[in-house]
């Protein structure tokens, strides 16, 4: 049975913020939240969110477009995505609230900056879900030798879980989600530790094998492998003691996170050199050279753990994200609709799953080509990420460590908006859409 708190009606001004509301959440945030993550949990949905479908294909590619030096490439974008990560830690754990994002620009900037933010993430970097359902489909059927025909059936598949887990709520969810990355993390680190004893210092020269212009080829692939900061503002409102847990879940997911990409990397050009990449991922090359036998199972494990991860991670928010539209009036108002004791935003959450099916339907259609919805997803969340650091400069404390990073990470995502170039007309349309609602909702009623 849904269990509706009634949104103002259309017209109705809100109530006015107590004083000093930017002190707690921001004004027209929400309710402050009574959640249930702790800092393990909330650890667990950083590092899904984050760690992601990367670790199969881009230790591989890395090593082929910048040698040895592309160990190098990931320490530098590590250092980089502390700021970014930072700044959504700083912004999520002072005004938590389901809208993530959206809910800060709509309190910084108005409601239709947060209109289009919203519409950015849920319609456009929602595009996103099919895609990682067919990659890890796409590991899982090559694995196991099955015809490809049959990659729609299992990305259906592996959506069933996250999408039970979520549907349960966030403490489901959480469970799910730590159990999941325990696991991920488990066969990263078994197909380091077997792959390990065949590495060679001899791999490692020359360092700049590929030159510097390799570096930053390699930078631009570990940029996307790092990105996913902003997911946890969008689950901030279910973590119990924001203020303390997210920054700290964040800590631990940047350290967790770096560790495996390093350690990845550092194993993958150790032991395959400049045949990194040429086979069919690196990760089961890795995994062929210390367990040949164990290791197409361990990968296709991998695949799937991965993808499940990742689903569970986005689906929540994606859900709480259209929940909060709606109950900001972007989106139709039986959305906002909370389900059940712990409030879980299934109407929104089965919208989300219709959106998924229908991206997906588009894939098969057009012969799984990946590359148009994967550029829709990175310029939506590079729209997101240019107005969320105007919004956190806007709302965080001047002289802050949060304060701080937002100014970098304006710098580094004004660098990732030029690299967006036009594949920012997706984010484009959307604002347009954004600014027609605006307008049609200020229409006087006849």
């Amino acid at each position: 049975m849904d269990t509706t708190t009634p949104p103002p009606a259309p017209g109705t001004a809100p109530p006015a913020p107590p004083s000093g509301a930017l002190a707690g959440p921001a004004p027209g945030l929400g309710r402050a939240p009574s959640g249930t993550l702790g800092i393990a949990r909330g650890s667990a949905l950083y590092v899904a969110s984050v760690l992601g479908t990367g670790v199969l294909a881009l230790p591989g590619l890395a090593t082929r477009v910048a040698g040895p030096a592309s160990v190098l490439a990931v320490a530098l974008v590590l250092l980089a995505s502390v700021p970014l990560a930072g700044t959504f830690a700083a912004l999520a754990a002072r005004h938590p609230d389901r809208g993530g994002v959206a809910s800060a620009v709509r309190t910084a900037l108005g409601p239709t900056a947060a209109r289009a933010t919203g519409y950015w993430f849920y319609l456009g970097v929602c595009v996103g879900a099919p895609v990682v359902a067919v990659l890890g489909a796409e590991y899982v059927v090559a694995v196991v030798g099955a015809d490809r025909a049959a990659v729609p059936v299992v990305a259906v598949a592996l959506v069933v879980v996250p999408a039970v887990a979520v549907w349960l709520g966030v403490r489901v969810a959480g469970a799910v989600q730590l159990g999941l990355t325990s696991l991920l993390l488990a066969a990263v680190v078994v197909v380091v530790a077997v792959a390990a004893p065949a590495a060679s210092a001899e791999r490692f020269t020359p360092f700049l094998s590929e030159g510097w212009s390799g570096v930053g080829s390699a930078v631009s692939l570990f940029v996307w492998a790092f990105a996913g900061w902003e997911v946890g503002t969008h689950v901030s409102a279910d973590f119990r003691d924001p203020r303390r847990t997210i920054p700290a879940a964040t800590a631990v997911a940047l350290v967790v996170v770096g560790v495996a990409y390093l350690a990845l990397q550092v194993t993958t050009v150790g032991v395959l050199g400049t045949g990194a990449g040429t086979g069919t991922v690196a990760l089961l090359d890795l995994a062929r050279t210390g367990a040949p036998a164990a290791g197409p199972v361990v990968v296709g494990v991998v695949a799937a753990v991965v993808t499940s991860g990742v689903l569970t991670a986005y689906l929540a928010a994606f859900a709480n994200l259209g929940q909060a539209l709606a109950r900001d009036g972007d989106l139709p108002r039986p959305l906002a609709a909370l389900s059940g004791r712990a409030g879980v935003p299934r109407r929104a959450l089965a919208l989300t799953l219709a959106l998924t099916a229908a991206y997906l339907g588009v894939l098969v259609t057009t012969g799984l080509d990946l590359e148009p919805f994967v550029r829709v997803h990175t310029s939506c969340m590079v729209a997101v990420y240019a107005l969320g650091m105007v919004a956190a400069l806007r709302l965080l404390p001047r002289r802050t460590a949060g304060r701080r990073l937002a100014a970098v990470a304006t710098a580094l995502t004004a660098v990732l908006l030029v690299l967006a170039g036009a594949s920012l007309v997706a984010p484009a349309v959307l604002a347009v859409a954004a600014v027609v609602v605006t307008l049609v909702r200020r229409r006087p009623s006849a």
